[in-house]
Order: structure tokens, then C-alpha cells, then sequence
């Protein structure tokens, strides 16, 4: 093979990925945050986040992914769930602010979810769907498309 030709390959390599992200890694990256403080319109755990910052933030940290700026357009942009088909990873949407799919959580799986939220502990924290106040404002879920597997960079250059 060709010098060029090589460091093109190894470049290539480098700067890919070793693998997509999947629904777990979301989760665990999610739960990472916990504790992280909450700020309205924030998008950083440094310096605060709110429900929709933070989903963002796990997306982009994750997978790359960049989302609306609200949980209405993240609604909007994700595909419609039924919540029997729920893995960890998928969003989960509540009618908090008396308007559909204003607060937005990650799910993790036996019915728990990580969210940023402000009126319980001012943090991101973990809440479970069957808790009354969650149960009562649950708007419906939704599954963001996370890209599979980058093709293989020495195919490209068969």
C-alpha cells in the first residue's frame, strides 16, 4: 500500500468513532448527570440545565445528535412510541405547564426516568413513571433515531 494512501486510511480510522452510540450508553451517560444543577434555559452541567438542554446535551454527548431547543420541537422531531415498546434511552414527555409535551426525561428502564427539573429538587434527578404526579402529566414517548454504526473507513477505499 502507498504512504499516502495509508496515512489516509489511518486517518481516517482516528478521527471515526469506534462505535455508534446505542440506547444504553445514553442511559448511562444520563444518569452520569445526576445532581447536575438545574438553570432554565441552561445547556451545560457545569453551569445548569433545564429539562430540554439536558436531553440535548445527552444526544450530542452521545450520539452526536443535535435537538430542537424545546421538548415541544424534540416531540416534534422524534418518532411516536407506544410506551408498552419503552427501552432506556427513548424520551418520555409530560404535561407539566398545562400545555402538551412541555417537560421532557430519558428513560432507564423498570419504569424510572432522568430528567432536569426544578420544582422538586432543582437538580436532574430520577422519578419513576408510576409515581402519581409523573402518572397523572405523562404526555406519551417518543424514540430518537441514533445513526448505527459509521461504515467501514478501508471500505471506502476499495
Amino acid at each position: 500500500m502507498k504512504p499516502v494512501l495509508l496515512l489516509s486510511v489511518l486517518a481516517v480510522l482516528l478521527t471515526q468513532p469506534a462505535r455508534a452510540a446505542s440506547s444504553d450508553d445514553i442511559a448511562m451517560y444520563a444518569v452520569s448527570l445526576v445532581g447536575s444543577p438545574y438553570r432554565l434555559g441552561g445547556t451545560s452541567p457545569d453551569t445548569g440545565l433545564d429539562c430540554s438542554g439536558f436531553v440535548d446535551h445527552v444526544f450530542q454527548q452521545i450520539g452526536g445528535i443535535k435537538l430542537p431547543r424545546d421538548s415541544w420541537s424534540i416531540s416534534e422531531a422524534a418518532q411516536p412510541l407506544d410506551p408498552s415498546d419503552l427501552l432506556p434511552g427513548d424520551l418520555v414527555f409530560f404535561n407539566t405547564l398545562g400545555r402538551a409535551f412541555s417537560h421532557v426525561g430519558i428513560y432507564l428502564g423498570d419504569d424510572r426516568f432522568v430528567h432536569a427539573t426544578s420544582s422538586r429538587t432543582g437538580s436532574v434527578m430520577v422519578s419513576r413513571l408510576g409515581d402519581h404526579y409523573w402518572h397523572e402529566r405523562f404526555d406519551g414517548a417518543r424514540r430518537v433515531a441514533v445513526p448505527q454504526e459509521p461504515p467501514s473507513a478501508l471500505a471506502a477505499f476499495e
